[in-house]
């Protein structure tokens, strides 16, 4: 063990033992205590998965959280549970209509395993979701956190819960260094974070460390005089919060560059599907292309005669491990295409019209400024 986890491991027993205390000298109650009594007066109450609470709510919501602000999060989750009001609904739907409501949000990955795990969901469990937290987790697309997250929340079971909130408020209030990547410091997290878990109150308590992280514990500027946790908070005493939690070390993104043949036809692009996995997996796009002249020769395979080309301005999309630069090319067609021959679904869809399927970030940006 180093010495920076030995420290780290002596400060988390020594807040331990000032907690126990307080609570022998009847000063102030437990992290938990507190913290849920914070949550009875200030916690969020009202967000629409909060309503007639289900798992299959909980779940939907907790998906749509990953990387993703609360505000941001419930108009989609509102359109969502009027589209798929159930798991069965979910189920049946075809993956396009998932990946259309899904349009904007990012991340296509989540809403492909949430398709995926709710035809398991249906076919192993009656549509129910399991008890048994290994066999939440071996769901697509649900990891420990959220498999906690879910049970507690939805059934009042006691799992604790680690997403970027919780990390956060609990790296400040232990000093626990170090990026919560690194194993050492994600296991120290998730010691504190189970020994912290009540065995009442469990969704209380999951609520109001995702509350805390999320309007008090914030990640820069943090509200400390109205945290409940203030009095025994390691970083707060020491004046380093912002050193808290440890940041992911930074490298410099490769960039690659791309451009993506825009085929219109009087008021009509032509999209294609892409494959089910990787990058925009199954969402519908312009045909990317190393070269204009490669994209040309593969639309005229496809039954395209281009009879001119403009190119647009570039821009870039960032992912979490790129940059990719795009260079927009309109392909101009002025008669009428012959069939098409592609290997993936394709379609020609109407400028100005909803496209009611999924569409990735870059896709979107481009049908609107044709639509201008």
């Amino acid at each position: 063990m180093s010495s920076k986890v030995a420290n780290q491991k002596a400060d988390i027993q020594k807040t331990n033992i000032e907690e126990a205390n307080y609570q022998e000298r009847g000063k102030p109650p437990s992290f938990s205590d507190r913290v849920i009594a914070w949550f009875d007066k200030h916690g969020r109450k009202h967000l629409p998965w909060q309503q007639d609470v289900t798992p299959y709510k909980v779940w939907i919501s907790e998906i749509m959280l990953q990387q993703t602000q609360v505000t941001t999060v419930i108009p989609y989750f509102e359109r969502f549970m009027q589209s798929f009001p159930t798991v069965f609904d979910l189920a049946n739907a075809s993956q396009d209509d998932v990946l259309h409501h899904w349009t904007g949000l990012g991340y296509y990955a989540r809403a492909r395993n949430l398709h995926k795990a709710s035809k398991m969901l249906v076919d192993n469990y009656d549509g129910e979701f399991p008890n048994n937290i290994e066999d939440v987790i071996a769901l697509p697309g649900i990891g420990r956190s959220t498999a906690g997250a879910i049970l507690s929340l939805s059934r009042n079971r006691r799992f604790p819960i680690l997403d970027g909130n919780v990390k956060r408020v609990l790296a400040r209030y232990y000093a626990i260094g170090g990026w919560p990547g690194q194993k050492a410091v994600e296991s120290a997290l998730w010691e504190v974070a189970e020994q912290n878990t009540p065995q009442t109150r469990c969704a209380n308590y999951t609520q109001v460390m995702m509350d805390l992280g999320a309007m008090v514990c914030t990640r820069s500027k943090p509200k400390c005089d109205e945290c409940p946790l203030q009095a025994t908070c390691l970083a707060y005493a020491q004046g380093t919060q912002s050193e808290y939690p440890g940041k992911k070390p930074k490298k410099t993104l490769p960039v690659k560059t791309t451009f993506m043949l825009v085929p219109q036809f009087n008021q009509q692009v032509y999209l294609q599907q892409r494959p089910p996995s990787g990058l925009w997996g199954g969402l519908y796009g312009f045909l990317e292309t190393p070269s204009v002249e490669d994209g040309l020769a593969q639309l005229l395979k496809n039954g395209i005669t281009v009879d001119s080309t403009i190119t647009l301005e570039t821009f870039r999309h960032t992912f979490s491990h790129f940059h990719l630069d795009i260079t927009p090319v309109v392909a101009v067609v002025n008669s009428a295409p012959r069939k098409q021959v592609a290997e993936m679904p394709s379609k020609w869809f109407t400028l100005n019209e909803p496209i009611e399927v999924g569409l990735a970030a870059p896709t979107t940006k481009i049908i609107k400024q044709l639509a201008l």
